[in-house]
């Protein structure tokens, strides 16, 4: 089974997880685990790996609409360097303290990949899930999208500082926080935007109709060719962190005012089906 199929067998025996975080009194909590044979391309310094790794879940403290609280990491790797464990340390304090969170410590272990589990909590007494999005809705994305994919083609081409800079993304906490009293459903783009609206529509038993032109990142558009190149990075790929959310259409533009970054509205909810342009949109996106 990939992630998604082992997630639904174990749906019913964990009720509470199915959303971007679990919600337990008043907090929301969640978890990741990245690789350096699949999250960490070479060229990535410890400094972005910590930066990244703990980023991944407080951007899903920020999908629930909820305050980052705080963050820890399981670091694991074949040994022990000051200068690399350093490095990773600042990157986790530093994207942390980029929403105001703090990084508390974590635990170190031998392991034959660097390897790392991260986990962050928040407060929300009222989070945003994914099951509230009602035809009609505005649906809405924060940012760019392509980002992480054109950071990898930068990577691969040996362009590795400016690689880094896109892979440090800041998590959208504040722009979650500010979505709270208006966004009816959200959850964040980590699997790609098509892949985000199959999961939404299927929480909220719903459809959305999309319709370019999408926010995609000016570093795709550097980096690609053709209109399909762009929109496989841009709509397929994910690892872009931005927040998905339905809005009540009245509320878009206080909605816009709120936010503290871009807040682009690209389509409508509706009864059901998914479409880009009037075109079936594959539910297609980042496997684990």
């Amino acid at each position: 089974m990939d992630e998604r199929a082992a997630l639904a067998d174990l749906a019913d025996r964990l009720p509470d997880a199915g959303d971007d975080c679990a919600v337990v009194d008043g907090q929301v909590i969640t978890t990741d685990m990245l690789h350096e044979r699949t999250d960490f391309p070479a060229g990535t310094t410890r400094y972005t790996a910590g930066w990244r790794a703990v980023g991944a879940s407080l951007s899903d403290v920020a999908a629930m609409g909820a305050d980052a609280t705080a963050a820890v990491a399981a670091y694991g790797a074949p040994s022990f360097e000051a200068d690399e464990l350093a490095a990773f340390l600042d990157g986790a304090q530093d994207v942390c303290h980029a929403v105001d969170a703090e990084y508390v410590g974590g635990d170190l272990d031998s392991h034959d990949e660097f390897t790392v589990a991260t986990t962050a909590i928040g407060a929300a007494a009222d989070p945003v899930r994914r099951s509230g999005a009602t035809p009609g809705d505005a649906v809405c994305v924060t940012g760019t999208l392509g980002r992480s994919a054109a950071a990898l083609e930068l990577f691969d081409r040996g362009e590795t500082a400016r690689a880094n800079e896109l892979f440090q993304f800041e998590p959208r906490v504040r722009a979650g926080i500010s979505l709270r009293p208006h966004a009816t459903a959200m959850m964040d783009s980590s699997d790609g935007l098509a892949r985000s609206l199959h999961q939404l529509a299927e929480a909220s038993g719903c459809g959305f109709a999309v319709e370019e032109p999408l926010p995609i990142d000016p570093q795709v558009d550097e980096l690609t060719d053709t209109p399909q190149e762009r929109r496989e990075l841009g709509v397929f790929f994910g690892e872009d962190f931005e927040l998905v959310s339905t809005v009540p259409e009245s509320d878009v533009q206080e909605a816009r005012q709120a936010v503290p970054c871009q807040l682009h509205r690209i389509g409508t909810v509706t009864d059901g089906g998914v479409t880009l342009d009037g075109e079936a949109l594959p539910d297609r996106g980042y496997s684990h």
